[in-house]
């Protein structure tokens, strides 16, 4: 699920891969193999020595098929119910934006494919002997493909009995969700700016700069820099992005602005590299997967599922996650395209993504904020200042929210003795950082 959608890619590219996660598209591949090899059989089957059938017991091919075909049919209709049970349960318990992830699940694409393929196998190999086509050898064939695809679904079947244990349930999805945000977070980390030029204040712009506008509503979903800097590169020009995936946009909202062109270049081509969506996307945005993330915790801390379990267990994965945009960067290699400033994502929109829904909704119950400071404290320990300033202004409104929200006065001095460790840990860590950094001057 996670191999072409995280690599620097065209648009084109971007778009094949996710056709690629389409249930249809599998299981017509699946299929097309399935009938070329019941079909391949006719080629071989002159080549095998004559009699071969009978010691074989090629004969029973026909009763073999006709299994495959009633129990192939009954067992996807049957697997469709359960996966669509999933993905309701998922809806409730998890939320609506994590069953995009169930769907596009390999191991449920590819057993599904693996039914369809094999009940079209059978029916196809059925048609064919009917029709006499095979012969006395190509039985001999057909009988040793239909083996193969027999230990095929054997194996599938054994693998998604395991799997259909796991589906939809909370944790199972809460686990998605965590290895897709972090496959974009390290995948963004290691291009920060897209392989463009960092815009360190995107406020400001070159004068007489040109906006470009989308023709349709919606988010961003995909940036194709490549194009945007072959485009803008004919005529000389700069392009400064103003809309990253993840970003709502509307007919008035420009999507970039182009400066210094010394010829005509028609803002449609530069806006035909952005790809605009119905949804958010999890491919280069890993501020929606810190969101869906935090809409899982909320919903478990509603008044109608009252689990703060789950809640706490997300915070233990927050910590996990926002603990990779923390990691030391590299040296920055030089940008693939120069010509393309691309601003950078904001720490503090990481954290305010991710960790307030989870304050508000859980103010009232101790152990989500006890553990939520432990959270701050534990990401005052990482990173830089901006680590540790966050930490410090989201732990202080956490308890604020707490002090407002909690009637018990002992429940709102274990949060106070929480929230002492976040100030603790970042002076602590401002004070090792001095020497350090006279040292180095």
């Amino acid at each position: 699920m996670l191999g072409l959608r995280h690599v620097k890619i065209s648009k084109w590219g971007w778009q094949l891969g996710r056709l690629t996660r389409k249930l249809w598209l599998r299981a017509t591949l699946i299929s097309l193999l399935a009938v070329g090899a019941a079909l391949m059989s006719l080629l071989i089957s002159p080549y095998l020595p004559i009699g071969l059938s009978a010691k074989i017991g090629a004969d029973a091919v026909d009763r073999i098929l006709n299994i495959i075909a009633t129990s192939m049919l009954a067992v996807t209709t049957f697997s469709l119910s359960t996966m669509v049970a999933a993905y309701s349960a998922a809806t409730t318990n998890v939320t609506p934006r994590a069953t995009k992830l169930l769907i596009e699940d390999k191991t449920t694409l590819n057993v599904l494919a693996t039914f369809v393929g094999s009940f079209l196998f059978s029916v196809v190999a059925i048609i064919t002997l009917a029709m006499g086509a095979y012969g006395e050898r190509g039985r001999v064939v057909l009988f040793a493909v239909t083996v193969l695809v027999v230990l095929l679904i054997v194996v599938t079947l054994l693998r998604w009995i395991d799997y259909l244990l796991r589906l939809g349930r909370v944790g199972e999805t809460t686990e998605e969700v965590e290895e897709a945000v972090t496959a974009a977070m390290r995948a963004r980390l290691k291009r920060p700016n897209l392989d463009g030029t960092p815009w360190d204040d995107p406020t400001s712009l070159p004068d007489n700069a040109q906006p470009v506008f989308s023709s349709r509503i919606g988010y961003v979903q995909h940036v194709d820099v490549g194009a945007v800097s072959s485009r803008a590169g004919e005529v000389g020009a700069r392009v400064y992005l103003a809309a990253l995936p993840g970003t709502f946009i509307d007919l008035k909202r420009p999507l970039a602005w182009i400066a210094g062109a010394k010829g005509d270049l028609d803002p449609s081509s530069i806006a035909a590299a952005f790809s605009v969506g119905e949804e958010r996307s999890f491919d280069q945005d890993p501020r929606f997967g810190l969101c869906v993330l935090a809409e899982i915790a909320s919903r478990a801390l509603s008044p109608g599922l009252n689990d703060p379990g789950t809640a706490i267990d997300v915070i233990g994965r927050a910590v996990r996650v926002m603990s990779i945009w923390a990691e030391p960067m590299e040296e920055a290699p030089d940008p693939s395209y120069p010509n393309v400033y691309v601003p950078s994502i904001d720490v503090a929109d990481l954290f305010d993504d991710l960790l307030t829904p989870i304050a508000r909704d859980g103010a009232s119950i101790a152990e989500v904020q006890i553990r939520l400071q432990k959270a701050y404290a534990a990401l005052a320990r990482m990173g830089d200042r901006r680590y540790r300033d966050n930490a410090v202004r989201h732990s202080k409104i956490a308890l604020e929210r707490a002090q407002s929200a909690m009637s018990s006065r002992h429940d709102v001095d274990r949060v106070r003795a929480a929230a002492k460790l976040v100030g603790a840990e970042s002076k602590g860590k401002a004070r090792r950082a001095k020497p350090a950094a006279g040292k180095k001057r």
